[in-house]
C-alpha cells in the first residue's frame, strides 16, 4: 500500500457525487449525542512513557546518593566513582525496564505484574554489579554494604511509584485522557473482522465511537458488531469538527486504493491519524511495515502532524519564548496603546474571532486601528490603500504589523496560538468576494496545527491584502509546507526573519 502525497490528495478533490441515502432521524440524534460528550484532550502515552523513564532515573540516582550520604560520606568522604556508578546503573536499568516491556500505559495498569518485572529487572541489575565489583576487583574502591543498602531502597521507592503511578494511570483512564477515540471506515466483512479483533484485545487503549460507510443505507447495516453506523464520510468530517477522533481506520481491501483515496481527500484536512486495517489482506509485507493498533496490524496512511513530544518542545517554546517576548515588548506595547487611545476614542484592543485549530473558534487580541464606529469583527470587507476606516495610528501600526503584538496574550495566556504557525483568518474572510475554503482546494488543512502569530508564509511576502485567488492559494500552499516540514529549528528562523519581512512587506495595509 503506498501513501498519498499532498498533492494527490488535493488533486482529488474535485465534487463527488453524495452516497445514495441520507442518514435517518436517529443517527443525526446519535451523532449529536456524541459530538456532545465532553472529550477533554488526551495524554500522549509516548510522553507518558518518557515522564516515567525520566521519574526512574532520578529515584536510581537520588536512592544512591541518599545512601551515600548517610553512609559512606560521614567515614570516608564524596567520591566521584559513586555518583558515576549511580548514574550507569541507572542507564541500564532504564535499558532492562524497556526490555521487560514496563514502559506502557497498559502496564501501568497492572501494578503487581509490574513491580514484579521491576524487582526482577532490578535484580539482575544488581547482579551485574556484584559481578563488575568481583572481577574488576572493586571490592576496596566500592562499598558493599553501600550496594545493598542501595539495593533495597531503591527497590522499595521503585515499587512504591509504580504503585502511585497505577492509580494515577486508572484515574486519567477513567477521565477518558489516554484513551484514543476511534472511529472505523468501512461497515462489510473487514469491519467486522477488525471490530471483532479489537474488542478482543485487553487493556486495549482504543475507544470505539462507532463505524462510517461510505455505501448508501441500503447496503451498509445500521450495525456492525454492535457498533452503530454513525453516517457517511462527509459525516464523519462533520463530526470529527465537534468532538475528539484521534484515529480513523479503513478496513477496506488493500486493492481498494482509488475508493480509498476518495474517502481520504476528505479526511486529510483533519488533525488525526489514519491508518488502513492490514488483518485480513492477503498480500503481506515486510513486519517493519506495519504498525500496530491493540495486536491488529495496520499500515500508516496519514499522520497526526506534531504530535508527541514535538508538541511537548512546540508548547514549551511558545510559553517560554512568548513569555520573554512579552517582557522584552512591554514598552512597545505599552507606547502603542497609548497612542491607540489619544489618536481616537473608544477601546485600545479589538476582539475578533478567528478560525484556530482543527476550525474552532478562538477570539484573538489586537490593537485597534480602525475608527469604533467603523470597526468590522467578522473581516467582511478587506483593508484596502487609503481604507478611511483606518485611523492615523492605525495605518503604522498595521503596516508595521504592532497591531498583532497583544496575540503574545493569546499565546502566553489563553494557549489558543503559537508564536510560528499559519495565521489565523477572519471567520468571513474573502478572496475576490468568494469565502477562501470556496477558492483554495483543501483549505482546511492548515487548520491541523495550530495558529500563529507569524508564519513561512509571511517570511515569504505573503501577508497583507488578499483581494485575489492567487495570493490566498499562495499563503495555504506556504501553511500546508510548514505544516508538513515542521522543526523547532524552522520556527527559530521564521521568527528570526520575521522583523525582516515587515520591513520589506508592500501589501500590508
Amino acid at each position: 500500500m503506498r501513501s498519498f502525497s499532498t498533492k494527490e490528495l488535493r488533486a482529488a478533490s474535485a465534487p463527488q457525487p453524495s452516497p445514495a441515502g441520507q442518514a435517518p432521524a436517529t443517527r443525526a440524534k446519535l451523532l449529536e449525542a456524541l459530538a456532545a460528550e465532553p472529550a477533554k484532550p488526551p495524554y500522549s502515552p509516548i510522553v507518558l512513557a518518557g515522564f516515567v523513564r525520566a521519574v526512574e532515573f532520578v529515584i536510581i540516582v537520588a536512592t544512591a546518593v541518599l545512601v551515600h550520604r548517610f553512609y559512606v560520606a560521614p567515614s570516608v568522604g564524596y567520591s566521584a566513582s559513586y555518583f558515576i556508578i549511580a548514574v550507569a546503573v541507572a542507564v541500564l536499568s532504564l535499558v532492562v525496564f524497556q526490555g521487560l516491556q514496563t514502559y506502557h500505559p497498559t502496564a501501568f495498569r497492572q501494578p503487581i505484574r509490574q513491580v514484579f518485572r521491576i524487582a526482577g529487572g532490578w535484580s539482575f541489575v544488581f547482579l551485574i554489579v556484584f559481578a563488575a565489583i568481583f572481577f574488576l576487583k572493586l571490592d576496596g574502591a566500592v562499598s558493599r554494604v553501600w550496594t545493598a543498602f542501595w539495593f533495597l531502597l531503591g527497590l522499595v521507592t521503585l515499587a512504591v511509584s509504580r504503585a502511585i503511578l497505577s492509580r494515577v494511570t486508572l484515574s486519567l483512564v477513567r477521565a477518558g485522557r489516554l484513551d484514543k477515540r476511534t472511529v472505523v471506515v468501512g461497515g462489510g466483512e473487514f469491519g467486522r473482522e477488525l471490530l471483532r479483533d479489537l474488542a478482543a484485545a485487553k487493556n486495549s487503549e482504543i475507544k470505539m465511537l462507532g463505524v462510517f460507510d461510505d455505501r448508501g443505507d441500503d447496503r451498509a447495516p445500521e450495525t456492525v458488531e454492535g457498533f452503530p453506523k454513525l453516517g457517511n464520510v462527509d459525516d464523519l468530517v462533520e463530526f470529527a469538527r465537534h468532538t475528539r477522533i484521534d484515529l480513523v481506520i479503513f478496513a477496506l481491501p488493500i486493492t481498494a486504493e482509488q475508493r480509498i483515496l476518495e474517502m481520504l481527500r476528505k479526511l486529510w484536512v483533519l488533525p488525526i491519524d489514519i491508518r488502513l486495517a492490514a488483518h485480513a489482506n492477503r498480500l503481506r509485507f515486510r513486519p517493519r511495515s506495519y504498525s500496530y493498533v491493540g495486536q491488529v496490524p495496520v499500515l500508516d496512511i496519514l499522520d497526526k502532524p506534531i504530535a508527541d513530544w514535538d508538541v511537548v518542545i512546540k508548547l514549551a517554546f511558545d510559553k517560554i519564548v512568548g513569555t520573554l517576548a512579552l517582557i522584552a515588548l512591554s514598552p512597545v506595547l505599552l507606547a502603542t496603546a497609548i497612542a491607540v487611545k489619544l489618536d481616537s476614542p473608544g477601546p485600545v484592543l479589538f476582539r475578533q474571532k478567528r478560525y484556530g485549530f482543527n476550525n474552532e473558534l478562538i477570539e484573538v487580541f489586537k490593537f485597534r486601528s480602525m475608527y469604533v464606529d467603523q470597526t468590522d469583527a467578522n473581516a467582511a470587507k478587506l483593508v484596502t490603500k487609503d481604507d478611511r476606516r483606518v485611523t492615523r495610528v492605525g495605518r503604522f501600526i498595521r503596516k508595521t504589523s504592532l497591531d498583532e503584538l497583544p496575540q503574545l496574550f493569546n499565546v502566553v495566556f489563553k494557549g489558543d496560538l503559537s508564536l510560528v504557525g499559519p495565521r489565523p483568518h477572519a471567520v468571513y474572510a474573502k478572496a475576490a468576494d468568494r469565502q477562501y475554503d470556496e477558492v483554495v482546494d483543501g483549505y482546511f488543512a492548515r487548520h491541523r496545527v495550530k495558529p500563529g502569530i507569524t508564519g513561512w508564509a509571511q517570511i515569504n511576502g505573503w501577508r497583507g491584502e488578499t483581494d485575489t485567488p492567487e495570493k490566498i492559494q499562495q499563503r495555504v500552499e506556504h501553511d500546508l509546507y510548514y505544516i508538513e516540514n515542521w522543526s523547532i529549528l524552522l520556527d527559530l528562523y521564521i521568527l528570526a526573519l520575521t522583523p525582516y519581512s515587515l520591513i520589506k512587506t508592500k501589501n500590508a495595509y
